[in-house]
């Protein structure tokens, strides 16, 4: 165990621990209510500028500025909240009655609901990319299986064929949604090529086609995720239904978890009701005039609904198969108590992060063989990444930013646990120290993984503006009571994940 690992371990006095907690907590609240105050100052330009909408709270207006919240709650008022409870439903009556159907009952749904709301020539895109992945993998060519994958993915980006797709709905909604699903379908196909290119045939061609199929149609997952890996997928789905689960305490689980993911939506929909977030980072005006403690309440507050939007958007899939019997990857990491870029990607999209690991990381070299292939492993992972989400150039700064990010911090770790430095780390700092030195130094990573996720989520514009009044202008002033604060984060997510609950 490293001398960071233990740091992780090492207790401190309750009191000193309470205050982390105590200051986490109020800075919270306190800029949070800052940034309400603002926005209900200046409520009337907002709402002139980004048209807010009539809230559902009374005397409170609703930021619709969110592009993912708003296309998700279109899409679950229309249909897809019922097409999800109709895939349970299905689920659940074949599991009693015809449990050996389950999976084709599952897959002929997958697909009529896609159709439904994909339409006919939508699906029928998604049918022609499986059909071309599967001709593909059966030459055993993990590079050509490569280059067949990044070539359909780069269709989602051909002008032309944008305008071809839009032409096939009457709203943008619509086609948003089959961008997001071919984006989705893009890494099961690439998931499914490489294990058959690895691993020996077991069936024949026909079964593997039907087990492609039911990988990529699986409802809960076809829109927008989470992602597992399509051997995880066929062995969890191929195991027979345990007796001891029982109808009550399916039902309970159920209810538990629905309970949750509805607090989560209510959480999500006050904080566009109280924060007009959104807008206000559309507008750089608002972000050069913001008090400093509003600032800090608008990076919070970005980052907070992100994270609260996916666990709204994974939760409800991952009770659905839950149910199924499947493993989904565990539900995103507040992003309070991340404290460094290495668990930003652990454990906020876990599904991707294994996605990641196995299909780029390690084949590429990883760990395994020396520094250099290290940095080109996480280099091509977070390109890829990149490429993924679109290749913008808002994109590309914020993976540089997490590859810096990631690099460096690996590399402070490799230089603490070197025997020179840690010799002298463990004659000259007790345990708690040493822990107090760590959260020090997370302060700093966990300033700059705020910044890499402002880019993603605002763009470069909003990050630079952070940049300047916190780190150029407001060095004295500003800066040093932040990574004070940020400091606390860093304690209370060293607890929490040295002992998690």
């Amino acid at each position: 165990m490293t001398s960071k690992s233990k740091a992780l371990l090492t207790p401190l006095p309750w009191t000193e621990l309470l205050a982390y907690w105590v200051l986490s907590f109020g800075s919270h609240l306190y800029s949070f209510y800052q940034l309400h105050r603002f926005s209900k100052e200046h409520e009337a330009g907002l709402e002139r500028e980004f048209q807010l909408e009539k809230g559902l709270l009374k005397g409170f207006k609703r930021d619709p500025l969110d592009f993912e919240w708003s296309l998700w709650t279109y899409w679950a008022k229309r249909s897809l909240l019922w097409t999800l409870i109709g895939h349970g439903v299905i689920s659940r009556l074949t599991s009693i009655f015809y449990p050996k159907l389950k999976v084709h009952a599952l897959s002929i749904y997958g697909l009529l609901a896609a159709s439904s709301l994909l339409g006919i020539k939508g699906v029928s895109v998604l049918l022609v990319y499986l059909g071309v992945t599967f001709s593909v993998a059966q030459l055993r060519k993990p590079a050509l299986s490569w280059a067949c994958n990044l070539l359909l993915l780069s269709t989602l980006h051909i002008q032309p064929l944008q305008e071809i797709q839009k032409g096939w709905y009457k709203t943008e909604e619509e086609y948003y949604l089959l961008l997001f699903s071919v984006a989705v379908c893009g890494l099961r196909f690439i998931s499914f090529s490489l294990e058959h290119c690895w691993c020996p045939a077991d069936h024949g061609g026909v079964v593997q086609l039907c087990w492609l199929f039911s990988y990529t149609f699986y409802h809960p997952f076809f829109y927008n995720g989470p992602i597992i890996t399509y051997n995880d997928y066929i062995e969890k789905m191929q195991r027979p239904d345990e007796d001891s689960d029982t109808e009550e305490s399916a039902l309970s689980y159920l209810v538990r978890r629905s309970g949750r993911i509805i607090l989560w939506w209510c959480i999500a929909e006050c904080m566009i009701h109280v924060m007009y977030m959104h807008a206000i980072q559309s507008n750089e005006t608002y972000l050069e005039i913001l008090p400093p403690w509003a600032l800090g309440g608008l990076a919070l507050a970005l980052v907070q609904f992100f994270y609260v939007k996916y666990l709204v958007l994974f939760g409800l899939s991952s009770v659905l198969a839950t149910l199924d019997k499947l493993v989904p990857p565990k539900l995103p990491r507040c992003v309070s108590i991340t404290y460094s870029f290495t668990g930003m990607w652990r454990h906020f999209d876990e599904g991707l992060y294994r996605w990641l690991i196995r299909y780029i990381y390690v084949p590429v070299g990883g760990s395994q063989h020396g520094p250099l292939y290290k940095i080109l492993s996480t280099g091509l992972a977070f390109g890829f990444v990149c490429l993924w989400h679109g290749g913008h150039d808002y994109l590309q700064y914020w993976a540089l930013m997490n590859w810096a990010g990631v690099l460096v911090e690996n590399g402070l770790k490799s230089l603490f646990a070197s025997s020179f430095i840690h010799t002298i780390v463990e004659q000259n700092l007790s345990p708690a120290m040493k822990r107090r030195c760590v959260a020090f130094l997370s302060a700093f990573s966990t300033a700059m993984l705020i910044l890499s996720n402002l880019v993603f989520l605002g763009g470069i514009h909003v990050a630079r503006i952070f940049w300047k009044r916190v780190f150029v202008q407001g060095w004295s002033t500003i800066a040093p009571p932040m990574l004070a604060f940020l400091y606390c984060f860093a304690q209370v997510g060293l607890k929490w994940t040295s002992h998690p609950p």
